[in-house]
């Protein structure tokens, strides 16, 4: 059986068709629902390791990172689903936008694949050189463009990479589905293939070609008071803030790069029909994570607790013999979980770590649920935790000292600013799930980005099923609840045996251990 993965990032699930839609606005995903209608579609799939690089390391590597460590590599001992598939025969290749692949501490994900290509200049991708000039002033407006931000932060050079964009196909997401597109046609005979699409669209900035762009408001599209990129924090107030006509055009911005992004996925679908391949190929639709586009005042994916907009993620999954195929999945759902899917599905013969759960069972309707529990956020952030009805958040006791562990020294705290050498370094087998000897060293926030550290985090608890927006805090009017979540979330902890300090910076105590 082939398999296709296809990641499109920051992908909010109440902006589609299959989830309902988002009230007051209907976006056009023409392809997206006809192949949900297709598919099993996952109502409670959530995040696991949070932003983009943490969460594709649970997804190509089947570990749940954040746990442990922060944005960075593949480590040795990792075995990515590239090599997995290589070794039973698959020919691999990997297409993808998303320029973090290729920076600084997070190498290592596509050099298993027999082909990849890397496509450069989304975000802050430093690609071109070129200066601008006055007449690119208003497109800087647009963009919230600061001088003298730090390089990592410095978005003019999303400016310069984009200047001679004109026709739609210069557009990052036609550009990596034309890419899939053309591989698909070329490669379709092989006797096995693996196809992994990552697209970085529809992450910000939600910059669109005048094609799409008009989609969904009557604004003046070039308007530079109207600006495609936010600067994430709060829409109220500081740095972040916007008033609800800014709000209201970015928020059709990205409905439109949805759309974008669904009619060049289409192209990837019709060469599927095409060739016939559909009735042996497994073809898996997620994202890495949602986006706050205004919802209780947040935009971007500030430090503040990962509500469900930004961890209740969609996922799709089209299996030749799917029992579910053209139906919903109620059963709770992880990132971490696509893994060991695919090792299932290539016939693989590593053995995932005990963190991802094959998904199989579900599709082929052996079984009904495959997880108790779901963990999700960032690295020494907030922890979450749900078992599909409630969602229990909790703030992070910062007094109490975060360790990093890897083969590798990084800037945990900051991963896009230079990696740095620790003062004091310990080095041991302290990973429960490999013999392999790692670095643990302490975290520490550079003074510079410490005020992008500090966060709104909250302890909260919300039932998802009657409150799916999380408007109504039970935390004090439901002590027992708040136990139960309390012990579920010790008991997830325990079985993934986190780090003695983890326990202790979400309250609880490494004597909690099941």
């Amino acid at each position: 059986m082939n398999l296709i993965l296809i990641t499109i990032d920051s992908l909010n699930k109440h902006f589609l068709n299959a989830y309902g839609g988002q009230p007051g606005m209907d976006v056009r995903t023409p392809n997206l629902d006809r192949f949900a209608a297709k598919s099993a579609v996952f109502h409670r799939h959530y995040s696991g390791s949070l932003p983009c690089m943490p969460a594709r390391r649970e997804l190509y590597t089947g570990t749940q990172e954040f746990l442990w460590r922060s944005w960075g590599p593949v480590e040795p001992y990792d075995m990515p689903i590239a090599r997995a598939a290589g070794e039973q025969g698959y020919v691999t290749q990997f297409i993808s936008d998303q320029f973090h692949f290729f920076l600084g501490y997070s190498h290592g994900y596509y050099d298993d694949y027999h082909g990849f290509e890397l496509i450069r200049g989304h975000e802050l991708d430093p690609w071109r050189t070129a200066p601008l000039s006055e007449q690119d002033e208003t497109f800087l407006q647009k963009i919230k463009y600061r001088q003298n931000s730090p390089k990592p932060f410095d978005r003019a050079m999303y400016a310069r990479n984009v200047k001679n964009f004109k026709e739609e196909a210069d557009f990052f997401a036609p550009r990596v589905f034309a890419s899939a597109e053309k591989w698909l046609e070329d490669n379709h005979s092989h006797e096995k293939f693996m196809l992994v699409i990552d697209s970085f669209d529809v992450h910000e900035p939600f910059h669109n070609p005048d094609s799409t762009a008009g989609m969904y408001t009557d604004e003046d599209i070039r308007d530079p008071d109207l600006p495609v990129w936010a600067h994430s924090g709060r829409t109220d107030e500081g740095h972040g803030s916007l008033s609800e006509r800014q709000i209201a055009f970015i928020r059709s911005q990205y409905a439109a790069k949805i759309t974008l992004v669904d009619k060049w996925l289409g192209k990837v679908f019709d060469k599927l029909d095409e060739h016939g391949l559909w009735d042996d190929t497994m073809v898996i639709v997620t994202s890495d994570h949602g986006h706050y586009l205004g919802e209780r005042d947040l935009i971007g994916k500030p430090a503040y607790n990962n509500y469900n907009v930004l961890a209740n993620i969609p996922l799709m999954i089209w299996h030749p013999q799917g029992a579910h195929n053209g139906s919903g999945v109620s059963a709770l759902t992880s990132t971490v979980d696509l893994y060991a899917t695919m090792i299932d599905a290539v016939g693989g013969k590593a053995k995932p770590i005990g963190h991802s759960r094959s998904l199989m069972p579900l599709l082929t309707g052996r079984a009904d649920h495959v997880r108790d529990w779901a963990i999700y956020g960032y690295f020494g952030r907030g922890m979450n935790v749900t078992d599909g009805r409630y969602t229990y958040h909790v703030a992070p006791d910062e007094s109490v000292p975060l360790f990093n562990y890897s083969t590798m020294y990084m800037n945990p705290a900051a991963f896009f600013f230079p990696g740095y050498v620790p003062e004091e370094v310990e080095s041991g087998r302290f990973l429960p799930y490999t013999e392999a000897m790692v670095w643990k060293y302490e975290v520490k926030v550079p003074p510079e980005f410490a005020r992008f550290h500090s966060g709104g985090y909250a302890t909260e608890l919300y039932d998802v099923e009657n409150d799916p927006w999380q408007m109504n805090n039970l935390l004090d009017s439901s002590p027992e609840l708040h136990a139960q979540m309390k012990n579920l979330l010790a008991t997830a902890l325990s079985h993934l045996r986190a780090p003695a300090e983890t326990f202790r910076r979400t309250g609880l105590s490494p004597s909690q251990l099941a």
